[in-house]
């Protein structure tokens, strides 16, 4: 009984909640009083039970558990915890807990987890920092200005200035737990002095007063030439800009390229025509009109000029056309105004023959002021070259089609085209044929005959081997028609007109009804090229020679006097 009357009584010394309180008191519960007294009650029966038990001999634990031998180790924080929980649970009397009190108490903190501030604490706690370092530096500029204001004022005097002691710190400072490291942040050092009598500032602060004044002037300095260079570079590249935008670019073309395109000053069309009618009239006499062609060759020619432009008046011939064959000599003695000019010539003897003219032009703007300033000289016609040799080896003819094209497309084409038939021809052409193609001799031909069809198979074609084409896709063809044979339509007479043979080159396009004829182009090159004539002298085309005027009539082809 009375090991139980120990056990339950809630109210006694040892083991009660109320901590000595009579029983009918009760004690507190909560997260603080009940803490409190536990850790009260507990180190009160540690110091009783460490009175009570002498050194050296083993005693009874707290809360009535034997003790070891030995003294026990200091117990760890988790422990302490764990022992305090189980004394309240063996105090702690029966019966409910009242709505105010805590069923469980609070337990002590744990020694190795520090509770944080809040953030409301660590925003204030920033805040009396930032306060505490705005006041340090205010205090530091102050005893820096004191300090120059104190060497200004023995400068003036004559005298060393006297050093002026740092300000205490300010009572009213707010004091932070800051550590020692960020509460020495603020402190900043003060300028130092050289021997020489000037302040040396610290890096990154202002300098002197008389220092100040000079790093302006060189600030300003710097500026001032940086600003003159910019402009005056801006205003030179403005220069060889616009003048180079201005300038103008007056003979483009050097002298090479005027002799190679004829661009000149001089009026060479008016002056190649001059000297077509001096050269007819030179070359046109008869003994009947001596007279009168000397006298219309001085209208021509300058004073020293032959008056009879070297013909001796016996014999007679005509010119049957004289033209400018393009070639101009520039005549040095007259410079930009005179020019010797080529005058190709046809006589009715058959003879062609080419003459070299000297003309003078006074008023080169206006073309006029014109005159012959020197004696004819004949000269040999202009030399034929030779073709060169064209390869066609890399070519591919459709011989298949070619067949086609010279049975079925193309006899009726060249019949409807020889008469203009505007109802054949579109049977045989494009919607998109060209004019050429659509138009017609209108019968300057008749009777056609195709001869020979070559069509150009596409590229990367082999000859003798089937070719695909495909809707829409042109062909080339060479086509050779003799023409004639027969009397063309509406011709008068019985007698077969003689035949030609004309050669074209033919573009027929590929659709689903068939081939037809895009476009039509006269002439075929000849591939194997070089010269007809090669090794014989060319024979001279005869020409009937004119009757020779009557006396005191007009030589033909004379032009009149100017």
């Amino acid at each position: 009984m009375g090991e139980t009357d120990s056990m339950t009584d809630h109210n006694s010394s040892a083991g009660g909640v109320g901590g000595g309180r009579p029983s009918e008191q009760r004690g507190q519960f909560g997260p603080a009083g009940h803490a409190d007294g536990q850790q009260a009650q507990a180190q009160a029966q540690a110091q009783a039970h460490a009175q009570a038990q002498p050194p050296g001999q083993p005693g009874s634990a707290p809360y009535g558990y034997p003790g070891s031998a030995q003294a026990p180790a200091q117990q760890s924080s988790e422990a302490a915890r764990a022992q305090v929980a189980a004394a309240w649970v063996r105090t702690t009397r029966p019966g409910t807990v009242p709505p105010g009190e805590a069923a469980v108490p609070a337990l002590p903190p744990r020694a190795n987890q520090p509770s944080e501030p809040s953030k409301k604490d660590r925003r204030e706690q920033a805040k009396a920092e930032s306060q505490a370092a705005k006041e340090a530096k205010r205090g530091v500029r102050k005893a820096a200005y004191e300090q120059k204001k104190a060497a200004r004022e023995g400068r003036k005097q004559g005298g060393a200035a006297a050093p002026v002691a740092a300000p205490a710190p300010s009572a009213t400072a707010p004091v932070t737990n800051q550590p020692a490291s960020a509460a020495a942040a603020p402190q900043l050092r003060a300028p130092a002095r050289t021997q020489s009598g000037f302040d040396v500032p610290r890096p990154g602060g202002r300098l002197p007063a008389q220092g100040r004044r000079t790093h302006v002037a060189v600030r300003a300095t710097l500026l001032i030439t940086t600003c003159v260079f910019a402009l005056g570079s801006c205003g030179v590249a403005g220069l060889v800009i616009g003048k180079s935008s201005v300038a103008v670019q007056s003979g483009a073309l050097d002298d090479k390229d005027l002799r190679r395109y004829r661009l000149t000053d001089f009026p060479t069309q008016a002056a190649a025509t001059f000297a077509e009618e001096y050269v007819t009239l030179c070359m046109t006499y008869s003994p009947q009109t001596a007279d009168k062609r000397r006298d219309a060759l001085a209208h021509y020619a300058s004073s020293g000029v032959d008056r009879d432009c070297g013909v001796s008046g016996q014999g007679s011939q005509s010119v049957r056309e004289a033209k400018w064959d393009g070639t101009v000599e520039e005549l040095p003695e007259y410079g930009a105004n005179g020019r010797y000019l080529g005058i190709q010539v046809k006589l009715s003897t058959g003879r062609t023959t080419t003459l070299s003219v000297p003309v003078y032009v006074r008023d080169l703007a206006a073309g006029s002021g014109l005159r012959v300033a020197g004696n004819l000289g004949e000269m040999p016609m202009p030399s034929r070259g030779s073709a060169p040799v064209v390869g066609q080896d890399k070519e591919a003819v459709d011989q298949s089609l070619s067949d086609q094209l010279k049975s079925k497309v193309l006899p009726g084409y060249f019949k409807a085209w020889a008469a203009s038939d505007a109802t054949g021809l579109p049977r045989f052409t494009t919607s998109d044929a060209t004019q050429s193609a659509t138009t017609g001799l209108a019968g300057a031909l008749a009777s056609p005959e195709v001869q020979e069809v070559v069509a150009l198979a596409p590229a990367g074609s082999e000859n003798g081997k089937a070719v695909q084409y495909g809707p829409g896709q042109t062909v080339q063809a060479r086509v050779t028609v003799v023409w004639g044979g027969a009397p063309a339509a509406g011709a008068k007479g019985t007698s077969p007109a003689p035949t030609v043979k004309r050669s074209y080159r033919v573009t027929v396009v590929n659709t689903a009804q068939g081939w037809f004829i895009k476009d039509i182009r006269g002439g075929v090159l000849d591939p194997t090229g070089g010269t007809a004539d090669a090794g014989a002298a060319a024979p001279a085309v005869q020409v009937p020679e004119e009757s020779a005027p009557a006396a005191g009539g007009a030589t033909p082809g004379a032009p009149k006097s100017p």
